[in-house]
């Protein structure tokens, strides 16, 4: 099974706080992020970014 680093945790924890406080934007749009799972893409994402230990996105089914 994939092993996520610590600062990976973190970025994501951090996005989740942020989606509670109802301050996490998302995109170009700067749309506000609701739903659960969108934050915690929005923190992988930050987390690969930032060159932390995260598993790799499946590939998208056609």
């Amino acid at each position: 099974m994939a092993r996520y680093s610590e600062g990976s945790r973190k970025s994501v924890k951090r996005a989740m706080h942020k989606r509670k406080q109802g301050t996490l934007r998302s995109g170009k749009s700067k749309k506000k992020v609701t739903r659960r799972k969108q934050a915690i893409a929005i923190g992988l994402s930050e987390a690969r970014r930032k060159g932390h230990k995260v598993p790799r996105k499946k590939p998208r089914k056609k």
